[in-house]
């Protein structure tokens, strides 16, 4: 089919008007799925700070166990962004193909080079993006912060509570918990928040280097030049 052929005609304009309205849908959906899972987190870790705050006897132990919890919501969430993922390209082909145009007063219809990518994603379906980058989205946008509270409840517990911190013996004898020592509990939890720092650190370069048709399609942008920055991604 010859690049300049367009698809057009009121039932055919009819017919990509809807097929917008349900991915448009599909994504609304999918984008409260991951609000949930977040909302989930800091839920949870504001159960866990409340507990570990409530006295100067309590543990910060709910603190600890809580940055597991999250880490699991993380990872559903990532799981459920890819699938949000597919369906805001999907949309963003039809916004860029669709309603651009019309927008312009260029009248309704889709070049074959703009429509291609979406009719070759509904006989293939495929993520658009890998899992780890999908995690390490979701911890660039929300997931960092909170287990940055986490990390600074924690230690904020370890200094105030019972009486402030003296020494540096004290310190571990703080961080212990149960029959772990401090060093342990306190080399684990390094281990456990540079894992997801690292993860974010190398998606971040990992998407930057990104020149697949996905990245180019949702930062398609014609007037870049405008100093207008795109708006950003969920």
């Amino acid at each position: 089919m010859s690049e300049h052929t367009s698809v057009s005609g009121s039932k055919e304009v009819g017919a990509i008007a809807h097929l917008y309205r349900a991915e448009a849908y599909r994504s609304t959906i999918w984008r409260q799925r991951l609000d949930m899972t977040t909302n989930w987190a800091v839920v949870t870790t504001g159960i866990a700070l409340s507990l570990t705050f409530s006295s100067k006897e309590a543990s910060a132990l709910p603190l600890v166990l809580v940055g597991l919890l999250v880490a699991m919501f993380l990872h559903l969430e990532a799981r459920r962004y890819r699938y949000f993922d597919v369906f805001r390209f999907r949309a963003r082909i039809l916004e860029i193909a669709f309603f651009v145009p019309i927008l312009r007063g260029e009248g309704a219809e889709i070049k074959q080079d703009r429509g291609t990518p979406l009719s070759d994603d509904y006989v293939r379906p495929k993520f658009r993006i890998s899992y780890l980058r999908a995690v390490g989205k979701r911890i660039r946008r929300n997931y960092g912060f909170i287990f940055a509270i986490q990390v600074l409840a924690y230690f904020g517990k370890i200094e105030i509570h019972p009486t402030d911190l003296k020494t540096y013996e004290q310190f571990l004898d703080r961080a212990a918990i149960g029959p772990i020592p401090g060093e342990l509990a306190l080399l684990c939890g390094l281990l456990f928040h540079m894992c997801w720092i690292s993860i974010a650190i190398f998606t971040y370069f990992q998407e930057r280097a990104d020149k697949s048709e996905t990245k180019d399609v949702l930062d398609w942008d014609e007037h870049q030049d405008d100093g207008i920055p795109p708006v950003q991604p969920y």
